[in-house]
C-alpha cells in the first residue's frame, strides 16, 4: 500500500474557506476517481503559523501503478482547480510512503 502525502502550507487569510473546500469538494473529488482506498487530512503541529497553517493531506492506494495512473489521468485537472482557486495563497510538496 502506498500513501500519497501532500504537505500544504495555506495562508491564514483563506485558511477556513480552504479547509472547508478541501473536505467538502476537493478530497471527495479525488476519491471519486476510484484510485484511492481512503484519505485523511491532518494539521501539522508545532509549526509557526504566522505565515501559514500546515496540513498533511494523505491518500492511500493499492500500488505505484495505481498512483501513476492517477497522476497522469485525473490529477492534472484537480491540481489545476486548486491552483486557480488559491494561486498565491499556498505552497506544497508531496512525498510517497510505503506502508510496511
Amino acid at each position: 500500500m502506498i500513501i500519497y502525502n501532500i504537505t500544504v502550507k495555506i495562508n491564514p487569510e483563506v485558511h477556513d474557506e480552504w479547509l472547508n473546500w478541501m473536505k467538502t469538494v476537493h478530497m471527495p473529488n479525488v476519491m471519486l476517481t476510484g484510485r484511492f482506498k481512503s484519505n485523511q487530512i491532518a494539521k501539522v503541529l508545532g509549526q509557526n503559523e504566522t505565515d501559514g497553517i500546515t496540513y498533511a493531506v494523505q491518500y492511500i492506494c493499492e500500488d505505484m501503478k495505481t498512483l501513476h495512473q492517477y497522476t497522469i489521468t485525473e490529477s492534472p485537472a484537480l491540481e489545476k482547480e486548486h491552483m486557480e482557486r488559491y494561486f498565491d495563497k499556498f505552497v506544497l510538496y508531496s512525498t510517497l510512503l510505503e506502508i510496511a
